[in-house]
């Protein structure tokens, strides 16, 4: 199967976490936890239309549907607490039993 074969929404309580320099990043990385963000919230669109389309099912992990796609080029990065970042090139849609997504930068599949 490729890409979502059905109509699904975008659940926006989760977009910030994705996003660079908002509070919720800034929080995490307070905390000492790693943040996975997207370059910018264009990219962020980009990708998320681009799963939709053609992205792989990759199964029904912690109780989201998943897909995902590894792109060509860098689509965000993993920031740590140190400040240091990796660039990530795989992204993932999470669909809930209501069919709201969202969407997140990763090294890999879940």
């Amino acid at each position: 199967m490729s890409g979502i074969e059905r109509q699904v929404f975008l659940d926006p309580r989760h977009t910030s976490k994705h996003l660079p320099n908002t509070p919720q990043v800034l929080r995490l990385l307070q905390r000492g936890h790693s943040a996975h963000v997207f370059n910018d919230e264009f990219t962020m669109e980009r990708v998320a239309q681009t799963i939709i389309e053609r992205g792989e099912y990759t199964g029904w992990i912690r109780g989201y549907e998943r897909y995902g796609l590894f792109f060509a080029g860098s689509i965000g990065y993993r920031i740590s607490p140190n400040g240091s970042q990796i660039p990530l090139f795989y992204g993932e849609i999470k669909v809930d039993a209501a069919s709201r997504y969202h969407v997140i930068p990763r090294t890999r599949p879940s």
